[in-house]
């Protein structure tokens, strides 16, 4: 019987914690089983570690959203903004913008 992609990912981190791209995949294999407050302390680990890794930003703010924390969505989407700035990343610059600017002037 094969692994879950779940149980690989974390299998991989175990030889390297830190590696960004496990930490991220980690992440959104949680969101997927609809685990938001697992997802959440591996997104918040990812940017400890590699605040530069920008695409983590958004996915953490929504992360925060369906957990019905909109201050710390908006706080991440917020430093992620000026990350994607300092960094030059336009695509995700965007985004992060297109999700701060729904939540902050969207219908509720």
């Amino acid at each position: 019987m094969a692994n879950t992609r779940l149980e690989q990912v974390m299998t991989l981190l175990k030889a390297e914690p830190d590696d960004a791209f496990l930490n991220h995949a980690l992440a959104m294999e949680y969101v997927a089983a609809g685990e938001d407050k697992r997802a959440i302390v591996v997104m918040e680990h990812l940017l400890e570690v590699h605040g530069d890794h920008t695409g983590t930003y958004y996915h953490l703010g929504h992360a925060y959203m369906r957990a019905g924390n909109k201050e710390a969505a908006m706080m991440v989407w917020e430093k992620g903004i000026e990350t994607c700035k300092l960094l030059k990343k336009q695509h995700h610059l965007a985004e992060l913008q297109s999700a701060y600017n729904e939540v902050m002037f969207g219908d509720d």
